[in-house]
């Protein structure tokens, strides 16, 4: 809980000057959640969240998306997907003012497991008793 955050420091070093836990970067404001989005640019990845909108019109929500891009320190190893918490923090360039200060457990298939099946092979029915039955019930 080096920067006053309830964040980890990560277990790899770097000699990143803009890294908050090995460089002289403070961090300040308020903290966001997202998704890498992108890591196409050199220590830096796009995060992005999306959020519900009210629509009073038509008395519903609506999605939208907000693309951050944030510093990406060295000692943190992140790829496209990786839920990741941002920090705002003094302007390092001219759009990017936030910087990466850790990765959450969470993903972005949330409920896939549910949708592919059963993962207990026990508890996973036969097919074909399932027709068996239904065609011995039309007869």
């Amino acid at each position: 809980m080096a920067l006053g955050l309830n964040v980890t420091e990560p277990e790899t070093t770097c000699d990143d000057p803009n890294c908050p836990f090995h460089g002289t970067l403070s961090v300040r404001g308020g903290t966001v959640d997202g998704m890498v989005a992108s890591t196409e640019m050199d220590r830096s990845v796009v995060v992005e969240r999306e959020y519900d909108v009210a629509v009073p019109k038509y008395d519903r929500q609506m999605k939208r998306r907000s693309r951050t891009p944030a510093h990406a320190p060295d000692c943190l190893d992140l790829e496209v997907g990786d839920a990741v918490r941002i920090a705002e923090t003094r302007p390092l360039s001219k759009t990017k003012a936030h910087v990466v200060v850790s990765t959450l457990d969470t993903t972005r298939d949330l409920g896939a497991s549910s949708l592919s099946g059963p993962s207990d092979p026990e508890s996973e029915v036969d097919l074909s008793e399932i027709e068996a039955d239904e065609a011995e019930g039309e007869s």
